[in-house]
């Protein structure tokens, strides 16, 4: 399986590459291609010091997209919109959003779009893709600390139940991460407020990159 990670050189997509690529073919893209060369020549090298073989290619996003089935939008909400609409072929794959829009004031809230949440905002954009939602709550420390297992329980929703099969898989072959089945998309919504409510938490409570476990 080909895993294309759109936004691959910033602080999740790169922890995703280090995590993913030992098990899957990894496609990191970027804006800018040689960028991405780089982080994946450093993410092979890291592993390969870890005695791990690491499939990880750099490449522009574009060629992520082309390259891959499976495609990782890591990139802030922010900027969603505008990545996605300078790319194109993604009719037919899956498409997963750990996108959470969300906005800091003295403390940390949800602040989802018109259409109800940023999983809900691809499937608009990218129409003939099977989005599903899921790794929301895994911090960007969580996937680039190799040394620490991500012992978590990981939301999924999709209305696409063969792709959220196929996603559920990839996040249970990954470290110590659980995938637990939320629901359609719809509920997409409830799983992206969840970060800023941990950020929160772990703020006012001195913790750092508070997960969830279902028990």
């Amino acid at each position: 399986m080909k895993i294309g990670i759109v936004g691959g050189t910033g602080d999740i997509g790169e922890g995703m590459a280090r995590r993913l690529s030992s098990r899957y073919d990894v496609v990191l893209g970027s804006r800018e291609a040689e960028k991405a060369h780089t982080t994946s020549e450093c993410t092979i090298g890291l592993l390969k010091q870890r005695g791990l073989k690491s499939s990880c290619t750099g490449v522009s996003n574009q060629e992520a997209v082309d390259a891959a089935g499976v495609i990782i939008l890591a990139v802030p909400f922010l900027h969603l919109e505008s990545t996605l609409s300078g790319l194109s072929g993604f009719e037919g794959k899956i498409v997963v959003s750990p996108v959470n829009p969300m906005e800091k004031k003295d403390f940390f809230i949800p602040v989802p779009p018109p259409e109800g949440s940023a999983a809900l905002l691809v499937k608009k954009l990218l129409p003939g893709a099977r989005v599903v939602t899921a790794f929301n709550t895994i911090a960007a420390n969580r996937w680039k600390d190799l040394d620490a297992e991500i012992d978590v329980a990981v939301p999924v929703c999709s209305d696409d139940p063969d792709a959220k099969s196929v996603v559920m898989g990839i996040v249970n072959g990954t470290s110590k991460m659980k995938a637990y089945d939320a629901g359609p998309l719809a509920v997409s919504s409830m799983v992206e407020s969840l970060t800023p409510l941990f950020i929160n938490v772990a703020r006012y409570n001195k913790m750092r990159d508070v997960g969830i476990k279902f028990v």
